[in-house]
């Protein structure tokens, strides 16, 4: 079965990205693999679900029918190295990223983790935005 890679963060834009690799999953017929990770020395991360937004997440692709699995983390990885690791691991066919608007400052200040992963990923890579 091929793999579908989905990088989450427990807001609106994550669950549109899951949304969308949900359905890619389905018309592929495919796995869905959901990464949410963070660094070591960044615990305090608002894009590091905690227990409650694991919990919500996977009420959600459960009621889906699609299969997945979910790999939250703390590892010395970016996020964007993990998704990026984990496609490569899996042969993933997708990732899914949500993406949203910033600013040339805050790119150079923050860097870009969607950046990071459209130019490192050896496969296709669909951008997800909110409407």
């Amino acid at each position: 079965m091929s793999s579908i890679v989905v990088g989450y963060v427990p807001n609106a834009l994550g669950e549109a990205a899951v949304a969308q690799a949900v359905e890619e999953a389905r018309r592929r017929d495919a796995e869905l693999v959901v990464i949410n990770t963070t660094r070591a020395d960044r615990l305090v991360n608002p894009a590091y679900a905690d227990d409650a937004d694991v919990s919500k997440l996977e009420g959600m692709l459960r009621s889906t029918g699609v299969a997945y699995s979910i790999r939250h983390s703390i590892s010395e990885a970016t996020a964007a190295e993990e998704v990026v690791d984990v496609a490569q691991e899996l042969d993933a066919e997708l990732i899914v990223i949500g993406l949203r608007h910033r600013t040339p400052v805050g790119k150079l200040i923050m860097g870009s983790t969607a950046q990071t992963i459209l130019l490192s990923a050896r496969c296709n890579v669909l951008a997800v935005k909110l409407p």
